[in-house]
């Protein structure tokens, strides 16, 4: 007999709106029994049908929700979704790289999938998904017939499920480096261990955005493989890219030459103190970027966090010329809009700059939120004239 959970009173209202994550602090009993990852049903604390999803009594999302009309759970169900998924994306225009699957946003909770090139990269983040990842490839194999499948769930959210980090080749062949172009720039994409999946395409956008603010000299912090600096050296005079790891300053290097890029050049080290050291020096550009990982991961780290930001947006408001641009980003969606913004107001106070806001932006549309999810929308994207 399968699982069925009641809700305690008045909980279902955000999960009837859309959201759909069940804790189980918001459970009131469960009846029936069958294995860790199956399909559950959800109702209200009246009986009343919410929806249904796989059960996960180690996590503290007790159910994720995905069904919630007579569909069988199934691979015909899988089909559709991806196909509803990448149909989307195509009508947008995506076709060599892009997320093709956003979890939550695509119906298809703690599933990922991203596309470089003829590979696929993708994240299974939930045991009930996990458990179904022969089927999801087969699924993947159907509609897109790739090259090669990598898995890359070597990320902490797998250890809130029960799961292991773990990553390698599900299907075909996977290079190192995958060739994508993005922008009408080549990019070499270590698919295997890259961050994320290999690289932030939820930044396309906002990369080919940045190119009106990049003229002059221009300092790409925490730039990983180089993705602004590309776009930046396409119309700046000279590119400084700053990151702590060497491997990805050689990433930077090889993008360059990839793109005949005479124009960047390359610093290794941690970048508060890189910061710190040009406002010593007195070094000015006419455009900053940061766009560095997210330095919270969950609400406990968020105080920490904020004094981050500011510490860094401190420093790059300094060493800005008059008139030049600080471009700055959070992909943290603890570190929300409104908080994000606050920060950045004390940062111009505290430095002592008169900063106006050019342009503010979000994730690319290959990453889409749910309005009724806050937790699908996470990446500030502000651009700062320092006056």
């Amino acid at each position: 007999m399968s699982y069925t959970v009641y809700l305690k009173k008045n909980e279902e209202k955000r999960i009837v709106n859309g959201h759909s994550w069940v804790y189980a602090n918001e459970v009131y009993k469960i009846e029936g029994k069958d294995k860790n990852g199956s399909l559950a049903t959800v109702l209200s604390y009246d009986g009343r049908f919410i929806g249904k999803g796989y059960i996960n009594h180690a996590s503290k999302i007790l159910v994720r929700i995905f069904i919630r009309n007579d569909e069988e759970d199934g691979k015909e169900l899988y089909l559709k979704r991806i196909k509803e998924a990448a149909e989307y994306r195509k009508r947008l225009g995506y076709d060599n790289c892009c997320r093709l699957v956003f979890a939550e946003a695509d119906n298809l909770p703690a599933l990922i999938v991203d596309k470089y090139g003829d590979c696929l990269a993708v994240q299974f983040l939930s045991l009930g998904i996990d458990q179904r990842k022969q089927m999801i490839c087969e699924c993947l194999i159907q509609l897109f017939n790739p090259k090669g499948i990598y898995e890359r769930s070597d990320v902490a959210a797998r250890k809130k499920e029960g799961l292991e980090e773990i990553k390698g080749v599900l299907y075909g062949e996977t290079p190192d480096y995958c060739e994508i172009e993005e922008n009408g720039i080549k990019m070499l994409v270590n698919i295997k261990n890259g961050q994320k999946t290999g690289y932030f395409l939820d930044q396309e956008e906002n990369r080919l955005a940045a190119r009106k603010y990049c003229k002059g000299e221009v300092l790409d912090c925490f730039c990983n493989s180089g993705g602004f600096s590309m776009n930046a050296a396409t119309v700046a005079e000279n590119v400084t890219a700053c990151d702590i790891s060497e491997l990805a300053l050689q990433n930077v290097r090889d993008n360059a030459k990839l793109n005949g890029f005479k124009n960047i050049n390359t610093q290794c080290g941690d970048v508060f103190e890189i910061l710190r050291a040009y406002r010593r020096e007195g070094k000015k550009f006419d455009t900053v970027i940061l766009d560095p990982p997210a330095f919270c991961k969950n609400a406990n780290e968020v105080k920490d966090a904020y004094r981050g930001y500011k510490d860094i947006n401190i420093s790059a408001m300094k060493i800005v010329k008059s008139g030049g641009f600080l471009i700055t980003c959070s992909c943290s969606h603890y570190m929300t809009m409104p908080l994000f913004e606050k920060m950045l107001i004390e940062a111009a106070r505290e430095s002592g700059k008169t900063v106006r806001s050019v342009e503010v932006k979000t994730q690319a549309p290959d990453h889409p939120s749910l309005l009724c999810a806050e937790e699908t929308q996470y990446l500030k994207f502000f651009v700062l004239q320092i006056i």
